[in-house]
């Protein structure tokens, strides 16, 4: 289940890194893909540097969980990854919650899912 867990850590860390590219460096074209459903095309450019901002949050939490792997003590480093995938799962659920249910899926569920398998191994 080890394996398991750092898989789905390493996964949720990877996705995490690419919506910090997509916020801070793509938010008017790739952006723009992603979120056509939720917001009207003419309001990227005004909202560039908040999606910029919520990049950099992203970046944080991928950063918390490649930190992770490099934690010596076992104890730790299951708390620290236990700490950002948590930070990760509560994100997602918010924005479930305030915005579209498919942050659920997409972010939420990933980390609950590592969550476990953290517990489990």
């Amino acid at each position: 289940m080890e394996i398991v867990a750092k898989i789905l850590i390493a996964a949720v860390a990877i996705e995490h890194l690419y919506i910090l590219w997509m916020e801070m460096f793509a938010w008017e074209t790739k952006g723009k893909e992603v979120f056509k459903s939720a917001l009207p095309a003419e309001l990227f450019k005004p909202t560039k540097g908040l999606a910029a901002n919520q990049g950099l949050y992203n970046g944080f939490l991928s950063a918390g969980l490649v930190w992770s792997f490099l934690i010596e003590d076992e104890k730790w480093q299951t708390n620290i990854a236990l700490f950002f995938l948590g930070c990760v799962a509560v994100a997602g659920i918010y924005g479930a919650v305030s915005a579209t249910k498919k942050i659920f899926f997409v972010q939420a569920l990933p980390a609950i899912l590592a969550i476990g398998a953290v517990l489990l191994k």
